[in-house]
C-alpha cells in the first residue's frame, strides 16, 4: 500500500470534485455524470453545473429542459433526470444535506451500490469498498492474474476488494482513490504502461505473462452507427438546440428508417425525455399523432 499512495500523491490528477473545497453534493454529482462519460468531458461540465445548482435545492427546482440542456451529451440523458429526482429525495427526506448513511443513499433516485460507496469514501471519508470499472480491472490483474474481470461483477471480487480496503477511514479513501486513478492512468485496458506501475513487482498478470482476456468472447461491443442510440441521441440534440417545440416533420427529417425513430420517440418519451405535443401545444396521449415534440417541463 505504501507504494501505491506514494505513486498517487506524485501523479494523481487534479481534479474539481476532489479538492479541498468539494461538497458532497458535488461529489455525488460527479459520479453520477462520470457513468460510462470520460473525466475529460466531465470536468467542465462539472463546473458549470455545480455553479448554476450548487445545491440539491437549487437543481430540484430547475426545470426539467434546463437540466437536459446542460446535460447536454454526458450519455444517457435519462441521468440528468434522475439526478434532478435524487435532489428533489435530498431535499424532501434529509432537508437538502445529502445524507453519509449508507442505506439512506442507496434508497436515493438513481444511487445504486457503487455510487453510495465513492460518496461515503470521498465526500465523508468513511470506509467503504469503491469497486468501480478501473479498480476491478486492477484487482483483477495485480490480485487474481486475469486480464479483464469477469463481465458482471461477481461476490468473490467484492470480498477481494472489502480485503484489501484499508480498515481505518482516511487510509481507505485514499487507498480507493489510488486504485482508481492507476486504473484510469497506467493500468488501462487496451494499452497497460506496466513499466510505470508502482504494483508491478507483486503483479499476478504481469509474471503471469499478460495472458489474453478469458472473457473476449462476452465484450464485443454494440457498434454506434445506425442504433437507436444514435437516434436518441440525434433527436435529444434536435429538442436542446431548439428555442421551442420542434415540429414533427422536422423530427422526421432527423433519421431515415420511420419505423426506428417511432421507436426511439416512444421510448424517449416513456422515459420522460421528450414530450409528444398536439398543434395546440398539449401534450397528446400514446395512441394520437403527435405535431411536435418537446423537452419536457
Amino acid at each position: 500500500m505504501p507504494t501505491l499512495l506514494a505513486w498517487f500523491d506524485e501523479h494523481a490528477r487534479d481534479l474539481p470534485w476532489r479538492a479541498p473545497g468539494r461538497t458532497p453534493w458535488g461529489v455525488l454529482v460527479s459520479e453520477v455524470m462520470l457513468q460510462q462519460t470520460p473525466v475529460a468531458r466531465v470536468e467542465p461540465a462539472w463546473v458549470a453545473w455545480l455553479a448554476r445548482w450548487p445545491t440539491p435545492a437549487d437543481l430540484a427546482a430547475a426545470p426539467a429542459a434546463d437540466v437536459l440542456r446542460a446535460w447536454d451529451r454526458l450519455g444517457y440523458p435519462r441521468r440528468a433526470l434522475r439526478l434532478r429526482e435524487c435532489a428533489a429525495a435530498i431535499v424532501a427526506r434529509h432537508g437538502g444535506a445529502v445524507p453519509d448513511d449508507e442505506a439512506a443513499l442507496r434508497a436515493l433516485p438513481g444511487v445504486g451500490p457503487y455510487t453510495a460507496a465513492a460518496v461515503r469514501s470521498f465526500a465523508f471519508g468513511h470506509r467503504a469498498v469503491v469497486l468501480d470499472t478501473n479498480v476491478r480491472r486492477v484487482l483483477a490483474r495485480w490480485a487474481t492474474g486475469d486480464a479483464l474481470p469477469a463481465p458482471a461483477q461477481t461476490a468473490a471480487e467484492a470480498a477481494l476488494a472489502d480485503s484489501l480496503t484499508p480498515a481505518d477511514d482516511a487510509d481507505a479513501a485514499r487507498w480507493s482513490l489510488a486504485v482508481m486513478e492507476l486504473g484510469a492512468l497506467v493500468c488501462t485496458a487496451r494499452a497497460p504502461r506496466c513499466g510505470a506501475c508502482p504494483l508491478a513487482s507483486s503483479c499476478a498478470w504481469l509474471a503471469a505473462g499478460r495472458p489474453p482476456d478469458a472473457h473476449a468472447a462476452r465484450r464485443r461491443g454494440q457498434p454506434w452507427a445506425g442504433t437507436d442510440r444514435q437516434v436518441r441521441g440525434r433527436v435529444m440534440a434536435l429538442l436542446r438546440e431548439a428555442i421551442g417545440p420542434v415540429p414533427a416533420d422536422a423530427v422526421a427529417a432527423a433519421w431515415p428508417d420511420r419505423r426506428q425513430l417511432d421507436r426511439c420517440l416512444a421510448a424517449l418519451a416513456a422515459d420522460g425525455l421528450v414530450v409528444p405535443l398536439s398543434a395546440s401545444g398539449a401534450p397528446v396521449a400514446p395512441a394520437d399523432e403527435p405535431a411536435a415534440y418537446a423537452l419536457p417541463g
